[in-house]
This record gives structure tokens, C-alpha cells and sequence, in this order.
């Protein structure tokens, strides 16, 4: 299977719906396709004149791209066939990729769920709701070991619900014929719900947004699916109307795909065991307070702080006493996880952000034009492969690069690498490393995480001031 590998902000499947009907003007099939390609296929922003143009190589690449992903003939340019398939309802996830989860394969962990319903659309009776969600539930419970059940009060795992407009989650909805639904992925909190746009017509049959299809589609992502470039696959990102309800079941690609997650069902006492194909363990999700925990970066952000572990990172902002927990992709779509290192730069309203030979620079949850670059732009050696950490230098206007044991100064406003470096971390910043992990400047004190431990280091006195364990700052 060739799936998906990233998310929309804050909103992990977000289906939109396009008109079908009607003549399109050029100018609007050139706004149309410069919204799908942002959408879903990572163009950068600031494309625009790039779309307008018909000898854009960037442009005819993504539309290639996206050709090749939804099954069309792949020609690169905008045919008939293409601009109808971009006007069809879909899911709003990018299908850039080539995975069946997502990014650090968020699972639950346990086999037995709890789902509520909060409330009801006027379109069906409760009867009718109540039905189309337990058989999509059932889709999904037939192929794994999981099992479902319903609670009337309280927090269970998926709170499903239905609303419109702006309803608390920072995803709103858009009226009807647009956004349909969405769903998180597995995890705590708002992570696992599902909630579907009220301004659709929600019907029993396919004549107006058919409730069991869609909510058996969100549900997969519920679980930890992402999309499939199966055009079977009720995981495909289009939706499908066509659908025969009385005969639906998942395709061998959605099956694959959720068993590739939870493994099959167990077999019943007279089946004999069959021997299936061995799926490694997904990587454990960080625990907020393991005593052992580490960061892979840090990063200061509009006066909130940021810390990333693996595909994940908590979110510690002044009005929350308790940090939020997301995915990396929920806000940055286009980012890798385990990242190296990560700063802000406070000229900029810019959070630079490091894996490897590249670094990608974001302004709030959007990826900059002409990123990822490669670090060797700023000014480091051959020989430097990847950074460890950075910090900015509110006051000074400095940024430092810490790799290995050494450690680089850019001068924000000359933009250049100051000269005289690299210098030994050991020499200026007696008392820390010799390895540093990730690196913050917060309070008048630059702060340095190593493995489980952050070393407090005042950079006039010269001297680390105390030792703390590295999720200090997470109130543990």
C-alpha cells in the first residue's frame, strides 16, 4: 500500500466537499487547483504566480503528482478528468506519502473502546444515528481484536459529535457542501473524537451525505488510519457515493492497513490458528513524567514553549497550567519527527526547525516558501552532518548551534556566522555536556537539556546555577 504520511492542523482528517456543477473560469480553476495543491500535495505558500503559470516545473511536478496518486492518467497538465476529481467531496489529509498510519503510528492501547454520542443532527431520527454508528464501529471491529461499547455520560475514548461553524477545536466548520467531517487520531483528549459538520444534509442513502460511510470512514482515522491511493479503499481520500450500502465491506487495502496496527481478529475455538505475518511494535508514546525522559528539541514560540519527543511534542502556554500533548504533523504537515533542533527567531516572528543536512523555517503553523534549505546556507563546514540544538539570543541578537562538542554564533543582524568559530561548548559553558540535546533561552538564563537532566546556566556569571530534571518545565 501507498499511503499517507502527514496531517492538516489541528484537524487530522478534515473532508471538504467541492461544487460539482457548473462552468468553472479559468481564473477559478487556477485558485481551485493552487488550494488542492496546498492542501494536500505540500505546495508551498506564495505559489501563486508559479500556478498562473503553464510552464511552472514546480507546479506540472505536483500536478503530476497528485495525478499519479489519485489514479489518473498522469500528464502534468489540467484535463477535464483531473479538474472533476478535484471538485469531488474528500478528505482534507494531504496525500503526500506512503504509509497506512500515521506519522509514529499512534495506536491505542488497549483492545476494548468506549465511544459516546454527545449529540444529534435533525436530519435522522436518534434511532437512525445511533445505527449508523454501531455498524461503522462494526466494520472496523470484525477485522481486529477491538471491541466497542457505549457510555451515555462522561469521557470515553471516541466522543463523537456533531456541530457547526467554529466549535471549540480550531478546525471550524464551513457551511454546507464543504468540510463534512473530521477526526483525531488515537491518543488522550480531544485525540480519537469525530465530528461531523451539522450544516450537511446527513441522510440513511446516498442522497445526501450518507452518515455510515462517513463516520466508518473517520472512524478508520480514529483508530490510526491514514489515507489509501486505493481508489477501493474506503480509506481513499475521494468520497465515493456510488458506494453499494447493502453490500459494502473494506477492501484487503483497509484491512491490511488496520491490522497492520491491532493484528486480526482472534480466531474462534474451532479455526485452526493460522500463522500471520509478524508486525513490529509501535514506537510507545513519550510519558509526560517518566523520570527518564528526554527531548529531541526545544523551542520558544509567541511566549509559549514547545518540547518535541519522536513525532510528538507538548505545547506549555502561559493561560494552561497543563501542557498540551499533540503530533508534530498536526500543526506542521510537512515536518519529519525526531527532530534534531529547533529555535526561534524573535525578528522573524520565525521557529527554525532542524533534521539533518535541512532546516525548515515556520511562521505560526505554515511552512515558509523556498523551505527546507540545506544548514550549510548558514555558514557551517562540510563536515558538520546534522545540529544538536540552538537557541536565540532575544537581547544580543545571537543564535548558537551546538553540535557535538562544539558550538557556532550567527549574527541575526548580519546574517552570517560570526568568525572565530566553532569554539569548545566545555571552554564557554563550563559545567555542561559534553553533549547537548536541545537548548532554551527563557528568564535571562539559557537553559541546556542532556538526556534526563537540563542544566540552568547563567550566561553572565558564566556558571550552570542548578541542575533539573529535563520535564521540570512540565510540572513534574
Amino acid at each position: 500500500m501507498r499511503h499517507l504520511v502527514v496531517l492538516v492542523l489541528l484537524c487530522l482528517p478534515i473532508c471538504l466537499a467541492y461544487p460539482l456543477a457548473g462552468a468553472v473560469k479559468k481564473d477559478s480553476n487556477m485558485d481551485l487547483v493552487q488550494q488542492y495543491l496546498e492542501k494536500y500535495y505540500n505546495l508551498a505558500n506564495g505559489m501563486k504566480q508559479l500556478v498562473r503559470r503553464k510552464d511552472s516545473i514546480t507546479v506540472g511536478k505536483k500536478i503530476k503528482e497528485m495525478q499519479k496518486f489519485l489514479g489518473l492518467e498522469v500528464t502534468g497538465n489540467l484535463d477535464s478528468n483531473t479538474l472533476e476529481v478535484i471538485r469531488k467531496p474528500r478528505c482534507g489529509v494531504p496525500d503526500v506519502g506512503h504509509f497506512a498510519t500515521f506519522p509514529g503510528l499512534p495506536k491505542w492501547r488497549k483492545t476494548h473502546l468506549t465511544y459516546r454520542i454527545v449529540n444529534y443532527t435533525l436530519d435522522l431520527s436518534r434511532d437512525a444515528v445511533d445505527a449508523a454508528i454501531e455498524k461503522a464501529l462494526k466494520v472496523w471491529e470484525e477485522v481486529t481484536p477491538l471491541t466497542f461499547s457505549r457510555i451515555y455520560e462522561g469521557e470515553a475514548d471516541i466522543m463523537i459529535s456533531f456541530a457547526v461553524r467554529e466549535h471549540g477545536d480550531f478546525a471550524p466548520f464551513d457551511g454546507p457542501g464543504a468540510t463534512v467531517a473530521h477526526a483525531y487520531a488515537p491518543g488522550p483528549g480531544i485525540y480519537g473524537d469525530v465530528h461531523f459538520d451539522d450544516d450537511e444534509q446527513w441522510t440513511e442513502d446516498t442522497s445526501g451525505t450518507n452518515l455510515f460511510l462517513s463516520a466508518a470512514h473517520e472512524l478508520g482515522h480514529s483508530l490510526g488510519l491514514f489515507h489509501s491511493d486505493n481508489p477501493e479503499a474506503l480509506m481513499y481520500p475521494v468520497y465515493n457515493p456510488r458506494t453499494d450500502l447493502a453490500r459494502f465491506r473494506l477492501s484487503q487495502d483497509d484491512v491490511n492497513g488496520i491490522q497492520s496496527l491491532y493484528g486480526p481478529p482472534p480466531a474462534s475455538p474451532d479455526e485452526p490458528m493460522v500463522p500471520t505475518k509478524f508486525i513490529p511494535p509501535a514506537p510507545q508514546m513519550p510519558s509526560l513524567c517518566d523520570p527518564a525522559l528526554s527531548f529531541d528539541a526545544v523551542s520558544t514560540l509567541r511566549g509559549e514553549i514547545l518540547f518535541f519527543k519522536d513525532s510528538y511534542f507538548w505545547r506549555k502556554t502561559p493561560w494552561n497550567h497543563k501542557p498540551e500533548f499533540h503530533l508534530i504533523s498536526t500543526f506542521w504537515p510537512a515536518l519529519p519527527s525526531e527532530l534534531d533542533a529547533a529555535c526561534e527567531s524573535y525578528s522573524k516572528d520565525m521557529v527554525f526547525i532542524f533534521k539533518g543536512s535541512k532546516f525548515w523555517a515556520t511562521r505560526g503553523n505554515e511552512i515558509q516558501a523556498g523551505y527546507p534549505r540545506g544548514i550549510h546556507t548558514l555558514g557551517f563546514p562540510p563536515t558538520v552532518r546534522k545540529i544538536d540544538a540552538a537557541l536565540s539570543d532575544k537581547e544580543k541578537k545571537k543564535t548558537y548551534f551546538f553540535a557535538e562538542d562544539k558550538y557556532w554564533r550567527y549574527d541575526e543582524n548580519r546574517q552570517s556566522m560570526e568568525k572565530g568559530f566553532p569554539r569548545l561548548i566545555a571552554d564557554d559553558f563550563p559545567g555542561v555536556g559534553p553533549k547537548v540535546d536541545a537548548a532554551l533561552q527563557a528568564f535571562g538564563f539559557f537553559y541546556f537539556f542532556s538526556g534526563s537532566s537540563q542544566f540552568q546556566f547563567d550566561p553572565n556569571a558564566k556558571k550552570v546555577t542548578h541542575i533539573l530534571r529535563s520535564n521540570n518545565w512540565l510540572k513534574c
